[in-house]
């Protein structure tokens, strides 16, 4: 069964230069903009829902978003936007990166004429590095971790006079990690006419994978911002080798948790949760959790191979993160006290992003290739 820990939630924003650059973004007016800018879908699953016994299931599935098959060109974007608004003279931008964020930073560069330079850990397979390539970026593999990588690209930059575009803040480097988590919001405003209106969301529980948590960290500043004491319940889901968040809630404060690092959902794989976005999340989650592998793979499996009349989904394995921490939570027994804290029940309407597609083909055939 999954690893988890129950959160009594403050339920509260507490102002700092992060939440004030949440509450000013114009991230949505921005993305409009562009040329290549189209809503992602929003996916009802009623024969999945019926299946796992609860009212409605939907998925806003960012696989379609700006053909980079993930929504880290949200972030991007508008990161580099606004910093080329004050500094439009830099000309190489660097980041470390799992896989999706740095192809969205070489993207984002290639659309303003700039040099990208994306540092990735050991572990990153060559099919990621390739689509990073192919937006036009250096890429150069470290023998490191995530976190490593990370440091090692922060003195890179200093040395080489790049402008660094992480999406991890730490102690002096909070700014930038805000502009990437405010260009996400552009995701949760686009269903403000349908799941988000108001007085109160048509939702009932969100279920969010997390890395770093800025992602994560910018949905649950969404939901406490536009309903409060009134938002959905908030599901936070991590890989059981790789979880930051999870370590962090039981002990009380930002730690590196001790663990593998070797999980299949990449893009999670990460270390200690994010500077300002641990300070969100602790406030307004609900559950944090973490599960193995083959609840991502079994998540992977419903969407590519869909009930009745249910429509096809394309998600990696780490968009089909919080659908693996739902399947965890319903199908094993020993979670009691977890499914009576989200009363989770056949009239429950649950939303879940699908935060990248097949971004990893290889790994993507094999998992779907091995439906039993």
């Amino acid at each position: 069964m999954a690893n988890y820990f129950i959160n009594t939630p403050g339920n509260t924003i507490r102002p700092n230069r992060t939440t004030a650059i949440l509450r000013e973004s114009k991230a949505l007016e921005y993305h409009k903009s562009l040329s290549v800018y189209q809503p992602t879908p929003l996916v009802s699953l009623p024969a999945l829902a019926q299946k796992y016994n609860v009212g409605n299931i939907y998925v806003k599935d960012e696989s379609h978003r700006f053909g980079l098959n993930a929504f880290k060109g949200l972030g991007a974007s508008y990161a580099i936007h606004k910093i080329l608004e004050r500094h439009p003279h830099i000309a190489t931008f660097c980041t470390a990166t799992d896989g999706n964020h740095g192809r969205a930073v070489a993207w984002a560069c290639r659309m303003a004429h700039k040099k990208a330079v994306v540092f990735v850990p050991r572990d990153t397979t060559e099919s990621r590095m390739k689509a990073i390539g192919n937006e036009g970026a250096r890429v150069i593999k470290v023998d490191a971790n995530y976190d490593e990588t990370c440091a090692y690209a922060k003195a890179m930059c200093r040395k080489e006079g790049w402008q660094l575009v992480q999406d991890t803040a730490w102690e002096d480097y909070e700014e930038i990690p805000a502009r990437i988590m405010a260009g996400y919001l552009t995701q949760f405003q686009e269903m403000e006419e349908n799941l988000h209106s108001l007085p109160a969301p048509g939702i009932d529980i969100v279920f969010l994978q997390a890395g770093v948590g800025s992602w994560a960290g910018s949905a649950i500043w969404y939901y406490l911002n536009r309903y409060g004491n009134k938002r959905p319940g908030i599901v936070v889901i991590e890989p059981s080798e790789a979880n930051g968040i999870l370590a962090s809630f039981k002990a009380g404060k930002r730690v590196n948790p001790d663990c593998s690092f070797e999980t299949i959902m990449a893009g999670l794989n990460c270390g200690i949760p994010s500077l300002t976005a641990w300070d969100i999340i602790r406030n307004g989650v609900d559950v944090s959790m973490s599960v193995e592998d083959a609840f991502a793979e079994q998540a992977i499996r419903e969407l590519y191979f869909p009930k009745g009349n249910d429509r096809r989904i394309v998600a990696g394995e780490s968009g089909a993160g919080g659908l693996a921490g739902f399947i965890a939570l319903v199908t094993t027994g020993d979670a009691r006290a977890l499914k009576e804290k989200l009363d989770i029940n056949p009239t429950t309407n649950i939303l879940f992003y699908n935060t990248e597609g097949a971004t990893d083909e290889d790994s993507f055939n094999k998992i779907i290739g091995a439906r039993p």
